[in-house]
């Protein structure tokens, strides 16, 4: 069975292709994205992103399945980035 590809829309315009499953601060840099990160645990914050306007700590989680194959990001913390 093929997964989909899902079509990750950034804040900056910027649009990429992944896979579901892949850690989202690797989808980011491979996308050019630097997303903030301080304890790398999930208890800090620093890396919350909204994908779809639900908020989610970059490191740890992963893309999601996507019905639509495509997801929105925004930045949670920092409307600046």
């Amino acid at each position: 069975m093929t997964v989909a590809e899902i079509e990750i829309q950034w804040p900056n315009g910027t649009i990429s292709l992944t896979k579901p499953g892949i850690d989202w601060l690797q989808v980011a840099r491979d996308a050019g994205i630097i997303i903030p990160t301080g304890c790398l645990q999930g208890s800090c914050g620093a890396c919350e992103i909204e994908v779809n306007g639900e908020v989610v700590r970059a490191c740890i989680a992963i893309v999601p399945r996507a019905k639509s194959c495509q997801l929105k990001v925004d930045f949670a913390n920092d409307p600046f980035w």
